[in-house]
């Protein structure tokens, strides 16, 4: 894996009035990483990411997305974005929404989305609008929207909500490979089993960043059995004002 930082967060915070939605956060992703951001509901991933993506400004600290300063948007057309909330055409099909996200970004390759309309097992059904799919079915929808012009970079905002135990695991297996090959991935989550898969992980509580490293290492600095266990004792410990 090449050591190139994709990703470079310095000291950064977003405030909203009173609410420290992301407090100083200091990250760096390298190419080919799979980054896990990991916490409960509110602790700031989402935030985060719409920061590294320039939908927000910080309100101090500074970000570089690609050796570029954000927000720049010269460089979205080399990320991916997977939202919480389905950002999809109601009336198009899914074939069509994927192709139109492509062609946003001047990469409709037809070979492509043949690919990763197969890969959220949405093949016999690439036809069907929208508006007819299940919950489950839109999100698959939208990871192929993400990936439909080949990005460098995807951000996926809890990726596999809604999604079959069997598909989750060949979502995961996907990611990798798409690690293997140089892309670079964040994922926000608060399942600890996906934890697990990520090659990193930042752990969030309440806008900060408690502690960072591979599952592996988290546990060994806590002493304990699971990636739960763990949190929950930087957790105590943040509380606590104690340093981790």
């Amino acid at each position: 894996m090449s050591q190139k930082i994709v990703v470079d967060t310095r000291n950064v915070s977003r405030h909203f009035g009173q609410i420290h939605a992301v407090d100083n956060v200091s990250i760096a992703i390298q190419r080919g990483e799979i980054y896990g951001l990991l916490g409960p509901n509110g602790s700031g991933k989402t935030t985060l990411i719409r920061l590294i993506l320039g939908l927000f400004r910080p309100t101090s600290g500074s970000i570089r997305l690609l050796d570029v300063e954000m927000p720049d948007k010269k460089v979205l057309s080399q990320v991916g974005y997977m939202t919480q909330a389905s950002a999809l055409y109601e009336e198009l099909t899914i074939r069509e929404n994927i192709n139109f996200f492509a062609e946003i970004y001047g990469h409709c390759d037809t070979r492509w989305i043949n690919e990763i309309i197969d890969l959220v097992d949405l093949g016999d059904r690439a036809k069907s609008p929208v508006r007819t799919l299940s919950g489950g079915m839109r999100q698959r929808t939208s990871l192929a929207c993400a990936m439909a012009h080949r990005p460098q970079l995807l951000l996926l905002d809890e990726p596999t909500v809604g999604v079959d135990p069997q598909l989750r695991v060949t979502f995961w297996s996907y990611f990798h490979n798409l690690a293997e090959s140089g892309i670079t991935l964040i994922i926000s989550s608060h399942v600890m089993d996906e934890a697990e898969r990520c090659d990193r992980l930042g752990f969030l509580r309440q806008g900060r960043l408690l502690a960072e490293g591979s599952a592996e290492e988290l546990r060994q600095t806590k002493g304990t059995a699971t990636l739960e266990e763990a949190f929950l004792k930087f957790a105590s410990n943040d509380s606590q004002g104690g340093v981790s």
